[in-house]
């Protein structure tokens, strides 16, 4: 698609707005979605507002970055380094990036029954999905699933966080819980558990069958995914917890 090619020069059926009243937002690439968020082009040579939406991502993404993970931290003083990007079009496109973010992380209410990883790694997204440093959080849970809490247990630095099984277990007790489930995010975004994380995790099922409290899961979370570790190993097989 040509840089200099508008919007309204395409057919009606190729135009981002109607492809994706059409399609869905999934139809759509990046460079489209930026374009309908800033509406109009310029920029380098003019550039249409998809060509200007190209540019802002081949700017972002010098040095073989990700440009969509550079984008979910970018501020507003490196977007408007961006030639075509001034205030209006920063904003524009920080306060659509922090709205996606809140949307991803809205928790489910209290109460509510976590009978499947994606509703946990729901619950956990605001404290672990999109941070820099690594962080270790408990989900709290009622004899029947149902969602009391979660705390962050520990926060650590942007490769590493350290969490005892003693004081997981203590916050478990302490927040009168009887069921639990543990997460930690990977900011790099590689969601495969390290021989650290599986450790922990032995060690977490362990003291939870001594302790009569069931632990249900280990979440990775990190790049807008997560993995279930009850899932992807037979850790439960081997220490049973009697859900």
């Amino acid at each position: 698609m040509s840089y200099s090619l508008r919007i309204t020069d395409l057919p009606e059926s190729e135009r981002p707005r109607e492809r994706l009243l059409a399609q869905g937002t999934a139809s759509l690439t990046s460079a489209e979605l930026l374009a309908l968020l800033l509406g109009t082009g310029q920029g380098p040579g003019k550039l249409s507002a998809v060509g200007l939406g190209q540019y802002i991502l081949q700017e972002l993404g010098q040095h073989q970055r990700d440009p969509l993970a550079v984008l979910r931290n970018v501020s507003p003083q490196e977007l408007m380094q961006i030639p075509g990007i001034g205030p209006a079009k920063a904003t524009t496109i920080l306060a659509a990036v922090e709205l996606g973010k809140r949307a991803f992380q809205t928790k489910p209410l209290e109460r509510t029954v976590v009978d499947d990883p994606a509703v946990a790694a729901a619950a956990l997204g605001a404290e672990l999905m999109w941070q820099e440093q690594e962080r270790f959080a408990v989900l709290l849970l009622d004899v029947k699933h149902r969602l009391l809490g979660t705390q962050v247990i520990t926060i650590g630095t942007a490769t590493e966080t350290l969490a005892h099984p003693r004081d997981i277990f203590r916050e478990v007790i302490r927040q009168g819980a009887t069921r639990a489930i543990v997460a930690h995010n990977h900011p790099s975004g590689n969601l495969d558990p390290s021989e650290e994380d599986l450790a922990l995790t032995r060690q977490l099922l362990v003291g939870a069958q001594f302790l009569g409290l069931p632990l249900l899961d280990h979440l990775i979370l990190g790049n807008g995914d997560y993995c279930s570790l009850r899932s992807n190993t037979l850790l439960w097989q081997e220490y049973p917890q009697g859900d």
